[in-house]
């Protein structure tokens, strides 16, 4: 009724027996995560800075490009030149910025990165402020 297997399962092949993909340690594939989740939060924040430019901004910036810059061995990410017209106002950006940080920061403890873990949760505090209501101006 059913056709047999005529490959061997993956399952069966002996734990010696070389591959043809190269293997990442799990250090590796860590270092990957968190490159990645940071240079989203940097493209997010070069966004930000299109919108509304600010110091503190432009310093999260410079900081999150080495952070990784680092990473990559010495590869320079790609920055965003400008927010893309009709996309997300700032709050959006803001919390999606605040969440690209969260997952820099799990992944940064998970691999011990004290200076990456430091600066994910400053970015947490700082996109998160930004979206605290703002108090009315007496009248």
């Amino acid at each position: 009724m059913y056709e047999p297997i005529r490959t061997k399962s993956v399952h069966s092949m002996t734990a010696g027996t070389t591959t043809d993909f190269p293997h990442r340690s799990r250090e590796e594939e860590l270092d990957i995560q968190l490159a990645g989740h940071l240079a989203a939060l940097l493209a997010v924040t070069d966004e930000l800075r299109a919108l509304s430019p600010s110091a503190d901004l432009d310093t999260a910036a410079e900081r999150l490009a080495e952070q990784v810059t680092r990473l990559r061995d010495g590869r320079t990410p790609v920055r965003a030149t400008g927010a893309a017209p009709g996309g997300p106002d700032a709050a959006s950006r803001h919390r999606r910025a605040h969440a690209l940080a969260g997952r820099a920061l799990v992944v940064a403890a998970s691999r011990a990165d004290t200076a990456a873990a430091i600066l994910a949760a400053q970015q947490m505090d700082t996109h998160a402020a930004a979206l605290e209501p703002r108090e009315l101006a007496p009248r």
